[in-house]
């Protein structure tokens, strides 16, 4: 028999969720994200034996995870995905919206849902630069809450959200071509997915669209270098990378309130046409 796998911490065993909708064009948009482990062996090790456990599962992922109302924020799911997978450094590239509450299985490269193939997943090369770090002071004050958001119920960045969402609102930061914003781990948002997910959302502000328009992401690539615990004060700092026509870049980074890296990402978000 078959089992059926919602990866969740201990303390989250009741309720989770995840992915990010396409409809229409932008289900065009692969999402893909990359993650690198660091060369710690206990990382390592510990990464490549749960793969191998999920392997033989199925991945449900909870709805507590969405991004907009009916599937996942993007950068949690692919984490999922990565990990199920196995690989120092993995690429997730969404071909659907990874549906929620629906059995997900690994098949090779590939995950897939009653035939369809939601992403591929892949190790790859990362390959990018962190931003200086924002005193955490600063990325207070910086945090502003998208109260315009089409996805105000956002497990990383909605303003509508419970407080089982994380509420990473990445605000500009004065004289730094930067945004920026606060982010403490509860027990039950411990995990390196959820690291994937505080680097998501504060990549699309720094593309400077939201406040024109909608971005859905296209392709994200991070590395993992310590997983911050339960309480740990950390902060999130992005900024723009450049845009090429409807394609917008954007490097994300964690950083602890001492500065210390703990995850770094790179991404691609795209302008959906009118």
């Amino acid at each position: 028999m078959r089992r059926h796998w919602k990866y969740m911490t201990t303390a989250q065993r009741k309720s989770t969720k995840l992915t990010q909708p396409i409809h229409g064009e932008f289900a065009l948009f692969a999402t893909t994200l990359t993650i690198a482990a660091t060369a710690r062996t206990a990382i390592s090790h510990s990464r490549s034996v749960f793969a191998g456990m999920l392997k033989s599962m199925a991945i449900v992922i909870d709805r507590r995870f969405r991004g907009p109302d009916e599937s996942g924020n993007g950068g949690y799911s692919a984490g999922l995905f990565a990990r199920a997978h196995g690989g120092d450094v993995v690429e997730v590239t969404l071909r659907l919206p990874p549906p929620l509450e629906t059995p997900l299985e690994l098949d090779g490269e590939q995950i897939v849902a009653d035939g369809a193939v939601v992403a591929d997943v892949r190790e790859v090369e990362l390959g990018i630069s962190a931003p200086d770090p924002v005193a955490i002071g600063d990325a207070i004050a910086a945090a502003t809450p998208d109260l315009d958001s089409p996805f105000p119920h956002c497990f990383v960045c909605g303003h509508a959200r419970g407080d089982d969402g994380l509420h990473i609102h990445a605000g500009p930061v004065p004289d730094r071509p930067v945004f920026a914003a606060p982010w403490t781990p509860r027990a039950d948002t411990v995990g390196p997915e959820f690291v994937w997910a505080a680097l998501d959302c504060p990549g699309a502000y720094a593309t400077g669209v939201p406040g024109r328009g909608v971005v859905v992401l296209g392709r994200l690539a991070a590395r993992i270098d310590r997983v911050p615990e339960a309480g740990e004060d950390c902060v999130v700092v992005a900024r723009h990378s450049g845009s090429d026509g409807r394609k917008h870049g954007a490097i994300t980074a964690l950083f602890t309130a001492s500065g210390e890296l703990l995850g770094l990402a790179r991404a691609v978000w795209i302008e959906p046409r009118a």
